[in-house]
């Protein structure tokens, strides 16, 4: 990667568009650039290195707040990675717990699917039915 990118190439290598690392350097995720004598921002390798990071941290389903632990963490000298294993772990269960309730709904939608014909009238449309029921009663 070149020494010096501009923002459009940063975004352009990295497949994070602009205003997404704009908006990292806002929140402090990723360190403001230097400026040209123009007052262009230019990244380094460092800045490609970090947002590479951060991308992979969001694409796993990561949220800010933990992205934030992640690169803290990364970048301290601790005597284990003790802490980086159990904000793993309890992402992993949050994952989980989404896969569960996705699975529940996929159910859900097969059994209301399963009891419609498609011929019937609106008015009587099972999926509408099951869909308008109160859960709580």
């Amino acid at each position: 990667m070149d020494e010096h990118l501009s923002i459009g190439e940063l975004a352009k290598k990295s497949g994070v568009k602009v205003v997404t690392i704009r908006y990292y350097e806002q929140i402090g995720l990723l360190a403001a650039p230097e400026r040209t004598e123009g007052n262009y921002r230019t990244y380094n390798r460092e800045h490609a290195n970090r947002l590479s990071f951060i991308r992979r941290c969001r694409d796993l389903g990561f949220p800010l707040d933990q992205v934030r632990d992640l690169l803290r963490l990364s970048s301290e000298d601790a005597p284990s990675c003790e802490e980086v294993c159990g904000l793993a772990a309890r992402h992993l269960q949050s994952i989980e717990d989404k896969i569960a309730d996705l699975e529940r709904l996929a159910a859900e939608l097969r059994r209301m699917s399963a009891s419609c014909s498609g011929s019937l009238p609106m008015s009587d449309c099972r999926i509408i039915e099951a869909l308008a029921q109160d859960v709580h009663s």
